[in-house]
């Protein structure tokens, strides 16, 4: 019975590495395909001629939502788009609340993708060219290091989500620490543009501040916390 079991479960793994593999194969096809066919939005994007980019975008209200999520989709996958344009650009299209929103979802998402991209996909090849001390680090802390990454960049976004995949996190550490990070890092560079287009900067700012600050406390108190217990045992 138990040899029964094993086998199903095997063939379950295999299934679900096939249709992975497939998924993100032809997810990655259609993102190459709608850059090309976007040419000159993706070239403004490179050159933060943000002016053009709402321009084009207000052009086509109907795919606007398409276009914003290929562009996270894009970024979650060679950071080479800033993400604070992707904010802007969200937030000047639906308004603070909804833009926040809006780039917070896509952004979960494309962290999950990208994910199961590199881990069912790109695995061998990722693995082989992947810095070992950064999947140690994030290995051992798990949601903390993920939740640390997300709001202090000092990695970028796609390094996360490739080394993520290959390494052994579990992906609801992965995307919990995607989802709350993202959440606190996103409220923050929206505060930005809302400023610099409200002309009231210096609340935005102070705001901004107030929100790091109580993070970085939060965490600096969980690691002296676990440093603490760590000592004792």
């Amino acid at each position: 019975m138990q040899d029964m079991f094993n086998i199903k479960i095997t063939f379950m793994k295999k299934v679900i590495n096939i249709w992975a593999k497939t998924i993100t194969f032809i997810m990655v096809l259609f993102v190459l395909i709608f850059t090309i066919l976007n040419t000159e939005l993706f070239q403004s994007l490179r050159s933060g001629d943000l002016d053009t980019i709402l321009l084009t975008l207000n052009e086509k209200p109907a795919a606007s939502h398409l276009i914003t999520f290929v562009i996270m989709l894009i970024q979650n996958a060679f950071t080479i788009i800033p993400l604070i344009l992707i904010i802007t650009i969200n937030y000047s299209l639906y308004g603070f609340f909804y833009g926040l929103l809006w780039s917070w979802i896509t952004s979960i998402i494309a962290a999950a993708f990208w994910f199961y991209g590199s881990r069912y996909l790109f695995h061998d090849w990722v693995k082989k060219k992947a810095k070992q001390e950064i999947l140690m680090k994030m290995e051992k802390n798990g949601l903390l290091f993920v939740f640390q990454a997300r709001i202090f960049p000092f990695v970028p976004t796609s390094i996360i989500n490739i080394l993520g995949g290959v390494s052994s996190i579990q992906f609801k550490h992965f995307i919990l620490g995607t989802m709350l990070g993202n959440f606190i890092f996103f409220l923050v560079l929206s505060f930005i543009p809302a400023g610099l287009m409200s002309g009231n900067m210096d609340s935005y700012i102070l705001v901004a501040i107030t929100i790091i600050l109580l993070v970085v406390a939060v965490i600096y108190r969980k690691k002296k916390k676990s440093k603490r217990i760590s000592n004792g045992s």
